[in-house]
């Protein structure tokens, strides 16, 4: 197949998120299978126009905010000379609204979608312009198939008026061979937990911080290592000063491959209080590495985490109730190992390797003409653990 597809970023930008990873799993394998995979996207300081990155050929075009007037003319020239199959539409942040540019099949992948949560982050114009961006889809995407990437996802569509027939949910996948547990790092003693994310204001990692103020009551030897960059950390930083808990929390940065999977081995639990997510990434790398985690019982997090199997889930925004699940994960270190060995079960049934396998199948029945909603039923879900 000749497959384009349309994305604000690659891997390689700096600012490359959830959203870019999922796509480069999938399409560097489908590539991998004897696929053309051109991706059109914004550039960023220093990157060449045209790069092969993981078996994509990737095409760049204008900035991290000039994309939102370039890429438009930049999709609608791809199309015409490149003369692909299909259209892969990845909407994250604004839609791109590709089926406006071509009349070939469009496969839109949707990590999640924002809604009023954008409010948390941007500006009220910005937010106002998302929210009704958003509220388009139904009518600009009518003709497109979707992939969800968890159940939250595909409600949400659902609920915004998108048929479910046409919607497939495909979990993402996990490393399972590089996040691992490993016998020779224990668990930190004084226990430690862990945040590793974009510090951001709509990840509410302030709840995270609040939480071990209270928690540190009970246990006054609980800490937290927040690893990560964004705009948010100063914020944040003065929260744990104000909270009295600025010797507890200690803010990494941008940390590299193996102190991720040290501090995911290591911790008691991973905690994610994020309001909504379309899947959660770092909840199965912590799963995959034998950790549970704590998060909020949000959106596409109460998909990734099987509450009081691999981990548990709490009221978003609920400092208390998060903080006395610090200490009973503290206090019981039988409960964090058994949550462990069922999160690792968890994450050894999805990998990205079947995922794109589903993709793919996905796509060639597209640009046959033959996807339909049967084709769409179940694949990519594995069974719930018993």
């Amino acid at each position: 197949m000749n497959i384009l597809v349309a994305n604000w970023q690659d891997r390689r930008n700096p600012h490359a998120g959830g959203a870019e990873i999922h796509l480069f799993e999938l399409f560097s394998r489908i590539a991998g299978l004897g696929h053309r995979v051109r991706l059109v996207c914004s550039g960023f300081a220093g990157a060449p126009p045209v790069e092969m990155v993981d078996g994509i050929e990737v095409h760049r075009y204008g900035g991290r905010h000039s994309f939102a007037l370039v890429g438009w003319r930049a999709i609608r020239d791809a199309v015409r000379r490149f003369a692909p199959d299909l259209v892969v539409d990845d909407i994250n942040k604004l839609p791109l609204f590709t089926p406006l540019l071509t009349r070939r099949p469009v496969y839109a992948i949707v990590p999640h979608l924002f809604g009023t949560t954008a409010f948390a982050e941007a500006s009220w114009p910005v937010a106002a312009a998302v929210v009704s961006a958003e509220r388009m889809i139904p009518v600009v995407y009518r003709r497109a198939w979707f992939h969800a990437i968890s159940d939250s996802t595909r409600d949400d569509l659902i609920a915004r008026g998108i048929p479910g027939e046409r919607i497939a949910v495909v979990y993402p996948g996990v490393d399972t061979r590089s996040f691992a547990p490993d016998p020779a790092t224990p668990r930190s003693t004084p226990p430690r937990f862990v945040y590793i994310g974009r510090l951001k204001r709509y990840k509410g990692v302030e709840y995270l911080i609040h939480a071990l103020a209270i928690a540190r009551r009970d246990r006054p030897d609980l800490s937290v290592d927040i690893a990560g960059s964004g705009d948010d950390r100063d914020r944040l930083e003065a929260v744990a000063r104000a909270d009295g808990v600025a010797e507890a929390v200690r803010f990494l940065g941008f940390v590299d491959e193996p102190t991720r999977l040290r501090l995911l081995r290591e911790s008691v639990a991973n905690v994610f209080p994020s309001p909504k997510e379309g899947w959660g990434i770092t909840v199965m790398e912590a799963a995959a590495c034998g950790t549970p985690s704590l998060a909020s019982d949000s959106p596409g997090l109460r998909d990734s985490v099987r509450d009081g199997q691999t981990g548990v889930l709490v009221p978003h925004g609920d400092a208390p109730q998060l903080a006395r699940q610090m200490v009973r994960f503290a206090d019981d270190r039988e409960l964090v190992e058994r949550l462990g060995r069922a999160a690792r079960s968890w994450a050894e049934r999805l990998t990205w390797d079947g995922a794109a396998a589903t993709v793919e199948r996905h796509l060639a029945e597209l640009a046959a003409g033959t996807l339909s909603r049967a084709s769409l039923a179940n694949q990519g879900v594995p069974p719930a653990l018993s």
